[in-house]
């Protein structure tokens, strides 16, 4: 029964993505694993369901509106209390201002601060509500800017869809997290990045803890510490990879989402087949692709596994990931690419740190020709 349903899970996986995952010469073909497959996903609709890596799609000119948001949490008073936080706002919001012209006004520019009180402190209601404003009437041409420096968290994934090949959701942790809660890496992908339109650039920095995916992109980049060679991950291969590994069906989270009903019926028998009943637990899981219409590019201070250090660098308490950002230019100017970049960021950071950063975007992203811009 096992290997029947994991067939079945391998060829609608297969009729996803149109990749000869098991190495079989055949697409989702040539079983009854395959009429579960044709099932789920009709012959008529494989096509749509290819998994493109969005190259070619139209990036933003970003000549157009300019908005931003900072957030920056030191907890003051409360245990785990950071240093450096606000200052990197109040930096990264000096750098973006004088390098790239974003706008101070308010109707283009909000800072959440734990200095502040009110509608500008970083509860979870109101970073929602930052992050809503953001996107809002966002268009053609328009460049955003998201920059997050406070704690980062990782918890297990509880919900019925599991998008994570590990299980975990990173989180961010706002200052009332004890009472409001943390807001998971789904709510940020809902927000900042499925309601974009074509040809809109955002640009979010993390500064924190266990944030290497929390905007839930599909590609991610990491370089050696050689500063040579880049890494590219598409991370829904590797969620569809640990799908089959687990005999999970996959499903793609817009275009066949009809298909969770019939579903059901393989996750049920694969989880009655190895005595599996918990609702919480992974296995019987679909894993949900994301995928970005929009131009997003996400600069994260570490992997999803690792810890973003709070440093104190120049006699000033600031996050090691956005001083090193903007070091970076600082010392080699505007015109990098972002494999220039992101090997700049590694050599400030490798010398005293552990922490890998890395680079999710919502499209495939031409390292060595693209040229960083906002």
């Amino acid at each position: 029964m096992f290997n029947f349903i994991k067939k079945a899970a391998t060829d609608v996986a297969e009729k996803a993505t149109g990749k000869d995952l098991d190495g079989d010469g055949d697409v989702g073909e040539g079983s009854i694993g395959g009429k579960v497959a044709d099932f789920i996903i009709p012959p008529s609709k494989a096509r749509e369901t290819k998994l493109e890596d969005g190259i070619d799609m139209p990036l933003s000119s970003c000549d157009g509106n300019k908005k931003s948001l900072f957030i920056g949490i030191n907890y003051h008073g409360q245990q785990g209390e950071l240093r450096g936080c606000i200052n990197d706002v109040n930096n990264i919001k000096g750098w973006v201002t004088e390098n790239w012209g974003f706008p101070t006004d308010d109707e283009h520019m909000l800072v959440l601060t734990d200095d502040q009180e009110g509608d500008k402190s970083p509860t979870r209601a109101n970073i929602i509500a930052g992050m809503r404003w953001l996107v809002e009437g966002a268009k053609e041409g328009d460049s955003l800017f998201f920059h997050y420096s406070g704690h980062g968290g990782s918890v297990k994934d509880d919900t019925g869809e599991s998008d994570e090949a590990d299980g975990m959701d990173e989180t961010f942790i706002p200052l009332d997290y004890k009472e409001a809660g943390m807001i998971l890496d789904d709510e940020v992908h809902a927000i900042l990045v499925a309601p974009l339109p074509e040809g809109v650039r955002i640009t979010a920095i993390t500064d924190c803890c266990h944030s290497g995916s929390i905007f839930d992109l599909p590609f991610t980049y990491t370089i050696d510490g050689d500063l040579a060679t880049v890494h590219e991950v598409d991370n829904r291969m590797v969620a569809i990879k640990a799908a089959l590994s687990a005999g999970k069906a996959l499903f793609d989270g817009d275009k066949i989402s009809a298909a969770k009903h019939s579903l059901s019926a393989v996750k049920a028998m694969y989880a009655h087949s190895k005595g599996q009943t918990s609702q919480a637990d992974t296995s019987g899981k679909p894993l949900v692709v994301r995928r970005s219409l929009a131009d997003v590019i996400q600069f994260s201070g570490c992997k999803d596994e690792q810890t973003s250090a709070d440093a104190h660098i120049e006699g000033e308490h600031t996050g090691a990931m956005s001083w090193a950002f903007m070091e970076a230019f600082e010392q080699h100017g505007k015109e990098l690419t972002y494999t220039q970049l992101l090997g700049h960021i590694r050599q400030l950071l490798q010398t005293k740190y552990t922490q890998v950063p890395q680079m999710s975007t919502g499209h495939k992203c031409r390292m060595d020709s693209a040229v960083f811009k906002m």
